[in-house]
């Protein structure tokens, strides 16, 4: 049996953005699955220990590309975060799911499941958060674009916040996430990268990330977000810069042999 698409939902009595995290967008990448499920059951208990606590919008957690993460792969024939370009979203959206590849399909549903939520959740507002961790350790870092709102939600994430990212790639969440794609609606994204693939300490990272970025679009209010979430990513960002650019990108050559 597949793995369910949708990790969780959960909306508040309030209006208020509509926050779409996903995680596990590379099969290889389970951290970010595993914290939205932590985070959907804190949001179930948090109303039990909190009174005062309430939620002000919708949040859906999803997963990325389900075929590969029940392997244990990046992608099974394509990179599904290579590809949410016009060309290839409009050719997936008008061919039959029989005759689709395996991220091509992995595409279209994630397609269907943004159109469903926004159609029906009709917000004023919608930011993403696109949940990863590296091959390499080495720290932790948040990919912003250009847009002054995406930079801000990031830097709120208390980790390197790099900008000029998707200048050297293409065809990423962050590409699609923005207002044209969504009927001129207000639309933020932001990528936030926890660590390496196997560390423990990627799902705690990534739980922090999801709490911190609730409270930076205004989801759930300052005090009812606990320091640690701070104090985890702040720790383990010292003495990095607060913003960098990307200014060059090497290309691996195939005789290199680099496996992600």
């Amino acid at each position: 049996m597949a793995l369910p698409r949708i990790i969780g939902s959960y909306t508040g009595p309030e209006r208020g953005p509509l926050f779409l995290c996903t995680g596990g967008m590379h099969g290889n990448e389970p951290a970010g699955v595993r914290a939205l499920e932590i985070a959907f059951k804190m949001l179930e208990l948090e109303p039990m220990v909190n009174h005062e606590f309430s939620y002000k919008g919708r949040f859906v957690g999803i997963r990325g590309n389900v075929q590969a993460l029940e392997r244990g792969v990046r992608f099974l024939q394509r990179d599904l975060n290579r590809m949410w370009t016009e060309e290839i979203v409009a050719h997936v959206r008008k061919t039959p799911r029989a005759r689709l590849e395996a991220e091509e399909l992995e595409l279209k549903e994630l397609l269907e499941v943004f159109d469903r939520e926004v159609n029906t959740y009709q917000p004023d507002k919608i930011v993403l958060l696109d949940l990863h961790t590296t091959t390499a350790r080495g720290g932790i870092f948040s990919i912003a674009t250009d847009e002054p709102e995406s930079i801000r939600i990031a830097t709120n994430l208390h980790a390197p916040v790099i900008t000029g990212m998707l200048r050297g790639i293409t065809g990423t969440t962050l590409h699609w996430f923005v207002p044209d794609h969504f009927g001129g609606t207000e639309t933020t994204g932001v990528a936030f990268e926890a660590g390496q693939h196997d560390d423990p300490l990627s799902v705690n990272r990534s739980i922090s990330a999801i709490i911190n970025c609730m409270r930076s679009i205004g989801a759930v209010k300052p005090e009812d977000v606990e320091n640690r979430h701070d104090k985890l990513l702040i720790t383990y960002s010292q003495g990095l810069p607060k913003v960098a650019e990307l200014l060059y990108v090497y290309h691996i050559q195939p005789d290199e042999e680099f496996h992600m």
